[in-house]
């Protein structure tokens, strides 16, 4: 069963275990990266398979202010992580699944929440779609990894 649950220090240790392959740090970052990334608007949160963390991901409460695709009430979704040797399972698709039930919960004044996948990710934006995002059929541009498909979950109906 996955578990959706905030970063604590008590989660440090275990989440610098998690890594991924050489070619997919360029679109997530390391462990290290994300473990100094948190502020009152990037909030730090890790994904549980059982008792184990398995991967992480960063909430951006500030997302529409550096991203005009995204409204007012929208959520950003970063550094969406899975670690390397628990990839292939299918805990990705079931981790975005268990998101929405979580911000529901957790990030209620937000409509919905905005991501950006890398074109060349095409596994990473297959995940998203069956966890229930949406393309909007729009790119970002601004990355520097190259061109992203804009994607879209809705917190609220």
């Amino acid at each position: 069963m996955i578990n959706i649950e905030k970063l604590c220090k008590s989660h440090f240790d275990a989440v610098r275990l998690i890594t991924l392959a050489d070619e997919q740090i360029k679109f997530a970052g390391t462990a290290d990266d994300f473990l100094s990334q948190g502020s009152d608007t990037t909030h730090l949160h890790i994904i549980k398979d059982q008792d184990t963390i398995v991967g992480f991901f960063k909430l951006d409460t500030a997302y529409a202010s550096s991203h005009d695709f995204c409204p007012g009430s929208g959520l950003g979704l970063r550094a969406f992580v899975i670690d390397n040797k628990q990839q292939g399972k299918g805990l990705g698709t079931k981790a975005v699944t268990a998101l929405f039930p979580y911000l529901k919960n957790h990030y209620a004044s937000f409509d919905s929440i905005y991501l950006t996948v890398n074109c060349k990710n095409p596994s990473a934006k297959a995940c998203y779609l069956k966890g229930g995002f949406e393309d909007t059929g729009k790119l970002y541009l601004g990355g520097a990894a190259g061109p992203q498909t804009i994607m879209r979950g809705q917190i609220k109906p």
